[in-house]
């Protein structure tokens, strides 16, 4: 119990770091140093950077609150979609962290057990589950590491380099890649992904 405590600790203390200064500041030196204790300490719990950074994503995966859902399956998958992206941008750099794992941890799973579970419940076969699934994740991921770290001239720097002579088709929808926010377009993407569940039998 002990042991579970002060690995609680550690990964609360990994998580602060990440909201100050970004995935890059998170180093177990660095968690140490902020616990005061030495290296070791940490070493012993976590093992390496790449399993605190596991435990990390599984952190910000308890975030995801799985109660209240609407009664609807294609509803509550999108709302489901909808509250893995906020517990994402809730953290710094949330996304690159849990993208650049595969934590199959209590919380991560949790997740995932409901998510497939409504997509079965929508009359998806398994495979459709699966893959919905990580159709879902994978868009989210994407979408929310540029949110998390795109430059706030991203439109600019796309109007200096198309032009209509090279890339007419870009240019001729430049408005468009340029400008909207990420929660529309993120809401255009989720809808493209349940559409089917809601045009289903």
């Amino acid at each position: 119990m002990a042991n579970e405590r002060r690995r609680g600790e550690i990964v609360t203390t990994a998580l602060h770091l990440l909201d100050e200064g970004g995935a890059d500041a998170v180093s177990l030196r660095a968690v140490a140093e902020r616990m005061g204790v030495r290296l070791n300490t940490v070493s012993w719990h976590v093992k390496t950077k790449g399993r605190l950074l596991e435990l990390m994503a599984d952190a910000i995966m308890a975030r995801i609150p799985l109660d209240d859902l609407p009664p609807a399956p294609a509803d509550r998958f999108t709302e489901l979609v909808r509250r893995y992206r906020r517990a994402l941008l809730a953290f710094r750099d949330g996304a690159r962290v849990v993208a650049g794992t595969y934590a199959a941890e209590e919380h991560t799973l949790r997740a995932a057990e409901v998510m497939v579970e409504t997509l079965l419940e929508c009359g998806l076969d398994e495979r459709e589950a699966a893959w919905t699934t990580w159709t879902a994740v994978y868009f989210t991921l994407g979408l929310t590491q540029e949110e998390q770290g795109a430059p706030a001239a991203v439109g600019d720097v796309l109007r200096t380099a198309v032009t209509a002579d090279a890339h007419p088709a870009l240019a001729r929808v430049l408005g468009h890649l340029a400008g909207g926010t990420f929660e529309e377009r993120f809401e255009f993407g989720l809808n493209l992904i349940s559409r089917p569940l809601r045009e289903r039998p």
